[in-house]
């Protein structure tokens, strides 16, 4: 007795072609995601038309009416008796020292505690991992009080190294993670052509993290160059100032012009908006490598 297979009769998706499957995908897909993406950049769009707007007319329309008029009057207002320039070099001078110290601290670290046995090693990363974990507003007090013990209080160079302090645990952990994947061979080959741990690390590990630290210092120098917290609890004298606590100060002198307080923010942001797409690329790689290993 011979037995008969019948075959199932196939399902309509998996009759219908790959492509046409993928096409289907791709236009649900944007359509999801364009009403999300509008509704991101609608604030952008808005302060960036406001900043362009005058005066006169936000006064005699509203800030949510239709554009009648456009100047550059805001960004000249906030650029000089707003104090803005000032402010922008002074969050330029505290942010690339505190991201370029960090980073190179960091990596160091992390070359020490992936590639050598130091004893409690893992509690030393665990220790540096867990300080991030705290919220910054219980440390207000004890950092305020030990920059005014050793001098350091109302100085930019003290907030940089508030920022490499609080910066470094986080960016040892994520470069040990990456430098832990590299082949060990690379390191034991140039250790037997004579290579020092100095030369190892500056020639071999330092140009295979380039996209992790370009990721870093993407990240870095956003969250740096954006702070408040940390600017307004260290500084005191407002020529000393970043961008963010002179903003806040200029919203209070400027209440009622609102398109020099549009400007001055717009302004604010385009510093950290080129370092993203600066670093976009490696950005983008440096977050996928750890996933790819």
């Amino acid at each position: 007795m011979t037995a008969t297979l019948v075959a199932a009769p196939a399902s309509p998706a998996a009759a219908e072609p790959a492509p046409r499957r993928r096409r289907r995908r791709g236009w649900l897909f944007h359509a999801v995601m364009a009403p999300i993406t509008l509704l991101w950049i609608a604030p952008m769009v808005f302060v960036l038309v406001l900043a362009l707007r005058t005066f006169d007319d936000i006064a005699a329309h509203g800030t949510a009416a239709l554009p009648h008029s456009f100047s550059l009057d805001g960004f000249g207002t906030a650029l000089g008796t707003g104090g803005m320039t000032r402010s922008l070099w002074t969050s330029i001078k505290i942010t690339v020292p505190a991201v370029v110290l960090t980073l190179w601290l960091a990596s160091m670290a992390a070359y020490a505690l992936s590639r050598y046995a130091i004893p409690g090693r893992r509690a030393i990363l665990l220790t540096m991992l867990a300080g991030n974990l705290l919220p910054p507003q219980i440390l207000l007090i004890p950092v305020s009080r030990i920059t005014e013990s050793i001098g350091l209080y109302d100085t930019l160079t003290g907030l940089v190294l508030i920022h490499v302090g609080f910066g470094l645990g986080f960016y040892t952990f994520v470069l040990y993670g990456f430098m832990r994947s590299l082949p060990g061979e690379l390191t034991e080959a140039a250790r037997i052509d004579g290579a020092g741990p100095v030369q190892i690390y500056a020639r071999i590990v330092m140009p295979l993290c380039r996209p992790s630290l370009a990721a870093l210092a993407a990240l870095a120098t956003t969250w740096i160059f954006n702070d408040l917290i940390w600017a307004i609890t260290v500084l005191r004298t407002e020529a000393k100032l970043p961008v963010t606590a002179a903003l806040l100060n200029l919203q209070g002198g400027y209440v009622s012009q609102w398109n020099v307080v549009a400007a001055a923010s717009v302004l604010a942001a385009v510093p950290t908006a080129i370092v993203f797409f600066t670093f976009q690329r490696h950005f983008v790689s440096g977050l996928l490598v750890g996933a790819n290993k």
